[in-house]
């Protein structure tokens, strides 16, 4: 299909972009970074231009310098360290909502005038598939008032319900850049005993879901003897594309789309981005699908691994602030979380270190404090109600709080807290109320 009549230079694109226009963009791993890199040379010219983003992996100059304050708003579905780093210079602000409610939060306030993201090269028919992530591309791509995709031909190709083609498009901005590299930390001792605990629940023919962060990968490794696992996840690394070239996922024991891998986002280094390039056991599935609970409850034997960074004494776990400050988001752990217990023989899992080393702000000395604590701090959002929390795990076990007493939850949270907190921590529910002598 001809489509050389919608190619234009990303200064073009640009040239289209006016004083109070919003503008949505691609979403995680298919950003589209020319685009982004070069935004800050119109600043002179416009203000209050609203740029939506979500998992967005790299930093742009437009972020980074405080003379662009007046010029562009980031709003964001999901905090990552570049956004958290542009919070200094520009007005940067969370938006609240699941993951598979981003594309209705970003059509809620009516229809962007922009949509820019990154597909690869259209075939003969002119379909282009959006790559690597479909949080809410192809969502969005139906009402966007104007449409313009950057065409990288380093984008692996994916199969799933992220296919567009560019009649479907207004413009098309031909590029050539590497892709987003997202090396896996390396597994510590915590991760390690976490992840243990974990893979003692899990077995043959399992359908799993894993999260963001290090305990989730480190899973991952404890999986390798496994059989017939599947995955229904809603994002894909490393870890989980090693397993499947291994043989340990095959996907035959899974009711919802038997065979096949399904995930919303691809996200880590070209050892997961050469595994899904054509590979039609692939399928990239949108997450408003992906992660809707009554999709996820389709498969059973689900199992969630997700993290956190706090939880009170009842259950309610904090995954996405420190206090008031936004972390990172909500992202889709209260909806694998639920679809998962909505599964036949599911399992969830919520993740975190018993400690961590927090500055003391009147000392100005590391201190150390536990995570697991008889209130959330102030201003804390609840991540996922106490009333979907199943097993919570550190270091120290896994407990399952499912069908128990605000009593007896805190007294099995109490137990893998950290050993030098337990007693405080005793003390505290009992004056709280929370657990009855």
């Amino acid at each position: 299909m001809d489509y050389k009549n919608k190619i234009i230079t990303v200064g073009q694109a640009l040239d289209m972009v006016k004083s109070g226009m919003r503008i949505a963009l691609g979403d995680a791993t298919v950003e589209p970074q020319a685009f982004l890199e070069n935004i800050h040379t119109i600043a002179d010219r416009v203000k209050d231009v609203e740029l939506t983003n979500c998992l967005g992996l790299r930093s742009y100059p437009f972020m980074e310098n405080s003379a662009y304050h007046d010029s562009f708003i980031l709003r964001s579905l999901f905090f990552s360290k570049p956004t958290r780093e542009a919070e200094k210079y520009l007005r940067v602000s969370y938006v609240p909502c699941h993951l598979r409610h981003t594309a209705r939060a970003i059509l809620a306030q009516g229809k962007p005038d922009l949509f820019v993201t990154t597909c690869t090269p259209p075939d003969e028919e002119g379909n282009m598939s959006i790559g690597l992530s479909n949080i809410y591309s192809s969502d969005v791509v139906k009402h966007a008032k104007k449409v313009i995709v950057e065409i990288n031909d380093k984008m692996p190709y994916t199969y799933g319900n992220n296919i567009i083609n560019v009649k479907d498009v207004d413009y098309i901005v031909p590029v050539s850049y590497p892709l987003p590299q997202d090396v896996p930390p390396a597994p510590n001792e915590k991760d390690r005993m976490i992840a243990g605990h974990i893979a003692e629940y899990l077995k043959d023919g399992d359908c799993v879901q894993i999260g963001i962060g290090g305990i989730p990968n480190s899973v991952t490794e404890f999986l390798a003897e496994k059989k017939d696992l599947g995955i229904h996840t809603e994002l894909l690394g490393d870890g989980l594309a090693k397993l499947a070239m291994r043989g340990v996922v095959n996907g035959s024991k899974k009711q919802f789309m038997k065979g096949k891998i399904v995930t919303s986002i691809v996200m880590g280094t070209d050892v997961v981005y050469d595994f899904v390039n054509k590979n039609p056991d692939v399928y990239v599935m949108s997450c408003s699908k992906c992660n809707d609970p009554y999709t996820v409850r389709k498969n059973k034997n689900q199992v969630s691994i997700n993290t956190t960074l706090e939880v009170d004494l009842t259950g309610q776990a904090c995954s996405e602030a420190i206090g008031s400050r936004q972390f990172s988001g909500t992202g889709g752990q209260a909806d694998t979380t639920i679809g998962t217990q909505m599964s036949k023989g599911g399992r969830s899992f919520l993740a975190l270190y018993s400690t961590a080393r927090v500055l003391n702000k009147e000392t100005g000395e590391r201190e150390e404090i536990s995570k697991i604590v008889p209130q959330l701090k102030p201003g804390a959002t609840v991540s996922l109600q106490r009333n979907d929390a199943m097993y919570i795990v550190t270091e120290y076990g896994a407990v399952n709080l499912m069908g128990l007493s605000v009593s007896d939850r805190a007294k099995k949270l109490i137990s893998i807290a950290h050993p030098k907190f337990r007693e405080g921590l005793t003390l505290q529910a009992k004056a709280l109320g929370l657990i009855k002598e």
